[in-house]
């Protein structure tokens, strides 16, 4: 929305921010020393299509936010995500075929003719003023694809973060509520994303995903969720010199809300534990909903 914000009920403390109300989210993270800032969208249902083609629409609603961020506060480092189900009418990061050839008789992903749309979206926000582009997708191949794009227009300083081991978790309920971005039970699309996203069970998949990922251009790694995942980011640290970045996600996020609200954690001792678990485990840089509380909890101490 671009007059107000909107409370997200399973992740407490955090809203759908307006327009404007962004940058004003940004000055005060700033102030705190947060000096990075990541964009996810919600999307009208009525610009969402299987083709996601509203992803690279310059007058969307990351680009311009983008654009605005940066004019405001040229110092501070914005990072987009680089996927479609935010923009999917089947909520998922790939295009959905029109066949049932994939699991359980839906549709499946097509790996290439998403990639195509998600150099298209990297594109559009390098043009904005994108400092990175951090695809999520765990499509095959798009890391290259993505380079060679940016490259081929210019774009050269902008840096590309991978999630080279993202993870079919269930700890992505609350992000899929904030952004209605879960899959469509009543379409042609796949009842889940394990067909593209990591088994939870493999560890040594992330290694591999990794070295393709490094091969093509990668800046920096990311690993997602982040405490069920603290041996993925050990095993990166020690076979990469990329730095590693780990992603705090909704429900881990949710999981520590709620108990602090009921009186059963220590919500700043048990969060600046969690965080200090991920730098331990190697994480260079982390992706949090509670960056600027954690921050603040820091001045304090």
């Amino acid at each position: 929305s671009e007059d107000h914000n909107e409370r997200i009920a399973s992740m407490p403390g955090c809203e759908r921010h307006s327009a404007h109300s962004v940058l004003r989210e940004v000055q005060a993270a700033r102030r705190l020393g947060v000096r990075s800032v990541v964009l996810f969208p919600k999307v009208a249902d009525a610009l969402k299509s299987n083709a996601a083609h509203e992803c690279y629409n310059p007058a969307g609603l990351v680009p311009s936010v983008v654009a605005a961020v940066k004019s405001s506060f040229p110092d501070v480092c914005v990072w987009t995500d680089v996927a479609l189900d935010p923009y999917s009418d089947q909520g998922h990061d790939g295009v959905v075929s029109d066949d049932r050839l994939g699991d359980g008789g839906k549709g499946r992903i097509l790996n290439d003719r998403t990639v195509e749309q998600l150099c298209r979206q990297a594109l559009c926000h390098a043009r904005a003023g994108a400092d990175v582009v951090s695809p999520s997708d765990m499509m095959d191949g798009r890391v290259g694809a993505i380079r060679d794009a940016l490259d081929a227009h210019g774009f050269t300083h902008v840096s590309i973060v991978s999630y080279c081991a993202k993870y079919a978790s269930a700890f992505y309920g609350p992000f899929r509520d904030a952004l209605d971005s879960a899959p469509r039970l009543d379409s042609n699309a796949p009842p889940n994303k394990n067909t593209y996203q990591m088994d939870p069970a493999n560890a040594r998949e992330a290694l591999t995903e990794a070295r393709l990922d490094v091969e093509e251009g990668a800046d920096m790694l990311m690993v997602k969720p982040g405490l069920p995942f603290l041996d993925v980011i050990c095993r990166l640290k020690q076979h990469t010199s990329l730095p590693i970045a780990a992603y705090h996600v909704s429900g881990e996020y949710a999981m520590m809300k709620a108990a602090a609200e009921r009186g059963w954690l220590d919500e700043k001792a048990s969060v600046l534990e969690a965080l200090t678990s991920f730098k331990r485990a190697g994480a260079d840089a982390i992706l949090t909903y509670y960056a600027k509380q954690a921050a603040m909890w820091m001045q304090q101490s």
